[in-house]
């Protein structure tokens, strides 16, 4: 699979997500995915400076998610592609190197995460319109 297909993908599976939109405030390669204007994951083509921690460098597509502090660190032991945050808080966010080693259904509970995390901080009102959609 193509990597410019599994960004397309994964940018459907973020895109599904109830009051999800999309904007690129940093310019038309970064791609920014918020829920009620809360920003939960961005998707960018890799310029090939992110390190995995096998240590190759990637120019793959990547995507930041925020991620519970401990499941972050426990994340990047398990997966030499999951690495601290690319220009993001490091203890709240991973970046995760799109180059086919993380099962898609392992991706997908990582967005899933990074959704619920952001959804559980907003009001209650807002999470109850969010919610009413899972």
């Amino acid at each position: 699979m193509t990597d410019n297909l599994i960004a397309q993908q994964i940018e459907g599976y973020l895109l599904s997500k109830p009051d999800t939109s999309v904007y690129s405030p940093f310019g038309d390669d970064i791609k920014v995915f918020r829920v009620k204007d809360k920003m939960f994951a961005t998707l960018a083509l890799g310029k090939g400076n992110e390190q995995s921690t096998n240590g190759k460098m990637k120019g793959s597509f990547c995507i930041n998610l925020k991620c519970d502090p401990d499941e972050a660190i426990m994340l990047r032991d398990i997966f030499p592609a999951v690495i601290p945050g690319y220009h993001m808080n490091k203890r709240l966010w991973n970046t995760i190197i799109l180059d086919g080693s993380i099962p898609p259904g392992e991706i997908e509970r990582m967005i899933d995460n990074s959704f619920n995390l952001v959804v559980s901080k907003m009001t209650k009102k807002d999470q109850a319109s969010i919610l009413v959609h899972l």
